[in-house]
């Protein structure tokens, strides 16, 4: 998964495994950055107690993602009308924000994100949520998913490639509640493909994670 990446200055490197990229707002954080994908109807939706619309459906044990109001989402994959492809998109965009709330949380084993990732995706994002659990910095901001390229094949396996614009999503440094902003640029922009498979309570999990920063097919 990719995601927004410390700043250069935080000396943090984004995992080989899985690019883990947050970036800063005006921004783009460094070059190593990966984010988790997620999905939706393409509306603004801000990261609180309400749940998305396109959340998917309750179950026993699905970890309740709830996220500071100073973050906000946007997916622009409309639902398909495909019953599995609707799950995958669903399941991908609560993935995408379990890992920030693992961030958040400032907990790389954070049972939310655990619930959605398996295997070489779940070691990326361990270490992708340490690296700012040591830097003892968070994320806030705005995040855009779109474009996204879904495959379900019928041996309960699927593949999802996405964009995400991080233009307005910035690190936040927790000590001094300073905001790292920077330009907007070519690595604002990310491209992500993720491999996953259905598991036995119906829920799509990520096995694994690959993503491309400046990709110059997400780049408007």
């Amino acid at each position: 998964m990719k995601r927004r990446s410390l700043p250069v200055a935080a000396a943090l490197v984004a995992s080989a495994a899985l690019l883990l990229t947050a970036c800063g707002g005006d921004d783009s954080g460094s070059k190593d950055n990966d984010k988790i994908a997620g999905a939706d109807t393409g509306s603004k939706t801000p990261a609180s107690p309400t749940a998305s619309a396109s959340a998917p459906a309750a179950s026993a044990d699905r970890p309740k993602i709830v996220l500071p109001s100073d973050l906000t989402y946007t997916f622009e994959w409309p639902k398909t009308g495909d019953k599995d492809k609707d799950a995958v998109l669903a399941d991908s965009e609560q993935s995408i924000k379990a890992v920030d709330l693992a961030i958040v949380n400032q907990n790389a084993l954070d049972k939310a994100y655990l619930y959605y990732y398996e295997g070489e995706a779940a070691a990326g994002t361990e270490t992708f949520v340490k690296k700012y659990v040591d830097a003892k910095a968070s994320i806030t901001g705005a995040y855009r998913f779109y474009d996204p390229d879904l495959k379900v094949d019928n041996d309960g396996t699927a593949s999802l490639s996405y964009c995400e614009d991080q233009g307005k999503a910035y690190v936040k440094y927790l000590k001094t509640n300073k905001v790292e902003k920077t330009e907007v640029n070519a690595d604002s922009y990310v491209i992500y493909h993720t491999s996953l498979r259905k598991s036995s309570k119906g829920v799509w999990l990520i096995e694994k994670m690959a993503s491309e920063v400046g990709s110059a097919k997400c780049q408007p």
